[in-house]
């Protein structure tokens, strides 16, 4: 990927500004993390070493059990259901109740020849939802070397 630095706007740039202004819901111009439930899609952040993939999913407020991790083929699933039940006492009269139900489902295609799937990790701390995802040990960069010319 490279990058382009423009210095001018041109006039092929005025679709996409149509585009933009007017499918955006113009009261609330912050919703692109934002399912069409209006439910928020954890921020996700994917990160490449040299060993392993790196994933971050941000979900302060709930904890590793509300969460499934599942792998099928070369898809890998991030899934989370949080239901708020309030229970109701005897002879409690309520004018509104409301409930409480959060989901999101993430899905991304692993690469099967450079994944190594069976020492996939995953645990829950301080608010994000971080997986390793190792190498296979052909895939993983090796350091520059000096070759001897003869």
């Amino acid at each position: 990927m490279s990058i382009v630095k423009r210095n001018q706007w041109a006039f092929n740039d005025l679709p996409a500004l149509f585009n933009d202004v007017f499918t955006r819901d113009l009261w609330n111009w912050g919703t692109e993390n934002n399912s069409s439930t209006n439910t928020t899609i954890p921020s996700i952040n994917v990160r490449e070493t040299n060993d392993n993939f790196e994933v971050e999913v941000a979900a302060p407020g709930m904890n590793k059990k509300d969460f499934k991790v599942e792998l099928d083929g070369s898809l890998l699933t991030i899934t989370s259901e949080q239901q708020s039940d309030h229970e109701e006492k005897e002879g409690e009269h309520f004018t509104r109740r409301e409930f409480s139900y959060q989901s999101f489902q993430r899905t991304f295609r692993l690469p099967k020849e450079v994944v190594d799937e069976d020492k996939i990790q995953a645990r829950y701390e301080n608010g994000l939802l971080l997986l390793t995802i190792p190498k296979k040990e052909h895939a993983k960069q090796r350091p520059p070397r000096t070759i001897e010319i003869a």
